[in-house]
């Protein structure tokens, strides 16, 4: 069970989105990663918004994540 005391929302801007495909395989990655409860992800915006258990994961590893996907981590 998730302690909503460690959980903390970040927002990081991701280069390289064309799809849904890029969606997907984006939120497939980090829905992967230990402590992390969503990912939101906005085409248009460029965003992928985070709320994962900073006991668990850190802001790195989700950029890491999306950054070995091939896209440029803002």
């Amino acid at each position: 069970m998730l302690s909503e005391d460690n959980m903390s929302t970040v927002s990081i801007n991701v280069e390289g989105m064309k799809c849904q495909n890029c969606v997907k395989s984006i939120s497939e990655e980090l829905n992967g990663i230990d402590g992390v409860q969503k990912a939101e992800i906005s085409l248009e915006g460029k965003t992928v918004d985070v709320q994962y258990d900073e006991n668990k994961a850190s802001v790195e590893d989700l950029r890491n994540a999306i950054y070995e996907l091939g896209f440029d981590v803002k």
